[in-house]
């Protein structure tokens, strides 16, 4: 499996796993949950994206009780989690409403709970969950930099910031911001062109990928695009979600998918996109079939 460099004491496998719905599946127990960073292991992927609001804070937990049942996992893993998202509920119950909260007490106080759950002493990287339209970029921006020189974090990044709000909070820090994680898809190709990715890829700023498969939408659709992964697939041998997925992994920016998905099967299957050949007429033939016309959003002279 490929590696991408964060810093230079920092990397992460090319494709994530990523753990938004593992507190959905039917079988959260640690044996169950350790099959599947098993599975991941086998196959290269050693980064596991976590967050604190997942299954309404509990997935953390979880996937800390495979951890504590397998002490081998953490040497060979990087662990990835977000902080700053409020919901009300059993952690916040006394919130009257969801909010983001970018305090300094808000991100010391997620971080400490964070390595508490899933037993551990430091987070590998630490992403801001989204953009906070009432952060204090000063004191985010310290509280970054505090945790890094603390130790309980290695490298600090963002979630869902646009360019000008990664700017304003890397202007207030020392640590560098090492990569910002959004959506970004066969189904959402608005960052390829709107400077999101531009802006990172100017940089040299690596970039993860959520929602890599458009929530389902991409293995699920009747459309045309749809017929166009499949005939590719069906000419590779492999499903449509590795094309989709390779298509993300075929760009010169250096993307890592972060990848969802609680079946064993799919699981299994996820580093087959590594395998997809992609060259460029194929790659503009799925991003011009991800339009509903069929036709790219600008014409050729």
């Amino acid at each position: 499996m490929e590696r991408v460099n964060l810093s230079n004491s920092t990397s992460l496998s090319r494709i994530v796993y990523g753990m938004w719905r593992l507190a959905d599946d039917t079988n959260v127990s640690s044996q169950h949950i350790g099959e599947k960073i098993n599975i991941c292991l086998d196959q290269g992927i050693t980064s596991f994206d976590q967050a604190a609001v997942y299954g309404l804070y509990t997935s953390e937990a979880l996937f800390g009780e495979a951890l504590k049942a397998n002490p081998s996992f953490r040497e060979q893993i990087e662990i990835i989690s977000k902080c700053g998202i409020v919901n009300p509920s059993a952690r916040y119950s006394n919130a009257s409403v969801s909010h983001y909260d970018t305090s300094k007490e808000h991100i010391f106080n997620s971080v400490d709970a964070s390595l508490k759950n899933m037993s551990i002493d430091h987070l590998d990287l630490l992403l801001i969950h989204r953009q906070d339209p009432f952060m204090d970029h000063l004191e985010t921006g310290k509280a970054l930099d505090d945790l890094v020189l603390s130790g309980k974090v290695k490298e600090v990044g963002v979630s869902n910031f646009k360019p000008w709000d990664f700017s304003l909070l890397q202007s207030a820090m020392k640590s560098k911001l090492v990569t910002n994680q959004i959506e970004m898809s066969l189904a959402a190709t608005e960052s390829f062109t709107n400077g999101d990715l531009t802006f990172h890829q100017e940089r040299a700023t690596p970039i993860m990928a959520w929602s890599p498969l458009g929530g389902g939408k991409l293995v699920k659709g009747k459309g045309n695009l749809t017929k166009v992964l499949s005939k590719i697939a069906a000419n590779q041998n492999v499903d449509i979600a590795a094309v989709a997925v390779a298509w993300i992994l075929a760009h010169p920016a250096k993307i890592c998918p972060v990848m969802g998905t609680n079946n064993l099967d799919r699981i299994a299957k996820i580093s087959d996109a590594m395998s997809v050949k992609m060259d460029r007429e194929t790659w503009f033939e799925l991003y011009t079939a991800s339009f509903n016309d069929g036709e790219l959003p600008w014409r050729l002279p």
